[in-house]
């Protein structure tokens, strides 16, 4: 069995555990099913998801040419507190900004390895969790624009990671913590604005279960454009990576934009 396609980050289900699934032009992949499989990945080309054309791809999915001029990979997205839609001030089109940034948004902590604090869309969750790889979630304050979330950031990234440790997540050393307590200790940190959404907000833990036969001990990234051809047994998805026998991992979404044959053997 053979699909060939572009990589985009694999859609999920919540579930126990969670189901994940590739999608391409001619159909999609049921991944969770090909665990304790032997499959095989080569890459065949590019393929930019902004303009399509066959450039090689830049970052996030995109050829050099979008990456510098689409809405959608502006710096306030890695950066929210650069946000300025509630200003009124576009950054690269001000239309697709308002619509992404003036709905409301999460701060939160997730737990994948240790305890960090993120921002995500309220729309977004538990995707945004799921992709991080958390084994818990909990919101910490819900606010109406991103602009706001991205401040709450910054003020707690002073005693909180902001990144996910993705070696840690995906060997699995997940430290055991009572979020509740530590969303109580943060009250006092955040900003003037935000402070009246604090109790505005309901606190409901998020717990998440990956499709994990075998955490592997030490891990090898792979690379496509390093290796185009890699085979290996699949025992575990978790985040947006790919878990092998061998501990090779492969991160389906930094791979975005890279045009694939996945053959099951």
């Amino acid at each position: 069995m053979t699909f060939e396609g572009v990589l985009t980050k694999m859609q999920t289900e919540l579930g126990s555990p969670i189901n994940y699934y590739m999608v391409f032009d001619s159909g999609f992949m049921h991944i969770n099913q090909l665990l304790n499989k032997e499959i095989q990945l080569e890459l065949t080309g590019y393929q930019c998801l902004n303009c399509g054309s066959p450039k090689k791809i830049f970052r996030q999915g995109f050829c050099y040419d979008c990456f510098s001029s689409s809405p959608a990979v502006g710096d306030w997205i890695m950066k929210p507190e650069l946000s300025t839609a509630h200003l009124g001030i576009a950054d690269r089109d001000l239309d697709y900004e308002s619509r992404v940034q003036l709905q409301p948004h999460l701060v939160y902590f997730a737990v994948s390895s240790e305890i960090k604090v993120g921002v995500t869309r309220g729309t977004q969750m538990p995707t945004r969790w799921i992709d991080q790889g958390a084994e818990m979630a909990l919101p910490i304050v819900e606010v109406p624009n991103r602009f706001l979330a991205g401040i709450t950031e910054v003020a707690l990234k002073n005693h909180y990671a902001d990144k996910t440790n993705w070696r840690k997540m995906l060997t699995n050393e997940v430290i055991s913590v009572d979020l509740f307590a530590e969303r109580q200790k943060v009250k006092a940190l955040l900003p003037a604005e935000v402070q009246p959404y604090f109790e505005s907000t309901t606190p409901n833990l998020c717990a998440l279960e990956y499709p994990v036969l075998q955490y592997p001990k030490s891990i090898t990234s792979l690379s496509l454009e390093k290796t185009p051809i890699f085979t290996g047994v699949l025992m575990g998805i978790k985040g947006q990576y790919l878990l092998f026998a061998d501990g090779t991992v492969f991160n389906v979404r930094s791979a975005e934009g890279q045009k694939v044959k996945l053959t099951l053997h």
